[in-house]
């Protein structure tokens, strides 16, 4: 992950140019270029829960996005992160400066084997940090699906699980069957 020589701060990162080819996510000020998803797996999970929760959830009252916004965690040291797919309520989504600075009801990673420990965990600290009440980590490889909750302001592990049907906790009426988001 190619990262910037110096620390940018929020107004000069808004008048950054947007980029057509890399996703980038600012963690303390420097720009992260996330390496492309050369693996269609993530590509296919990514799709397959986009579209599950597309079908299960009301239009008109929530907003799923996936791979392609920043949702802002800090303004400084600027932080913003990339979920690979995220549900907002529409009645609660805040939108500035083209960004989104208010935290998703389900955050989703997809993750890759370029994945490191702190790395997730640190991204896990920024979405607790912004009271994310709920982030599904996919592991492609280990055909898994860990769940972590927000309880007394910490994310912590509800269940790990390859199999069984999941109710995200602020969409109860939607169900996902892991089987049907693992990779084929």
């Amino acid at each position: 992950m190619a990262t910037t020589s110096r620390t940018l701060t929020h107004r000069e990162w808004i008048t950054l140019p947007e980029t057509q080819d890399a996703i980038e996510e600012v963690v303390n000020g420097e720009v992260h270029v996330l390496p492309p998803n050369r693996r269609v797996v993530h590509a296919r999970v990514v799709q397959r829960l986009a579209s599950l929760l597309d079908r299960q959830l009301d239009e008109a009252t929530t907003q799923i996005f996936s791979s392609v916004f920043g949702l802002v965690i800090r303004r400084d040291p600027l932080t913003c992160r990339v979920p690979d797919l995220a549900v907002f309520r529409k009645a609660t989504l805040v939108e500035e400066d083209g960004f989104i600075v208010s935290p998703p009801e389900l955050a989703i990673e997809v993750l890759s084997p370029g994945n490191t420990r702190p790395d997730r965990e640190e991204k896990l600290r920024d979405y607790e940090s912004i009271g994310i009440p709920e982030v599904w980590l996919l592991s492609p490889e280990a055909r898994s699906v860990e769940v972590l909750q927000l309880e007394d302001k910490r994310l912590v592990t509800t269940g790990i699980s390859n199999q069984g049907i999941l109710h995200p906790r602020h969409f109860p009426e939607v169900s996902v069957d892991i089987a049907s988001v693992r990779p084929k």
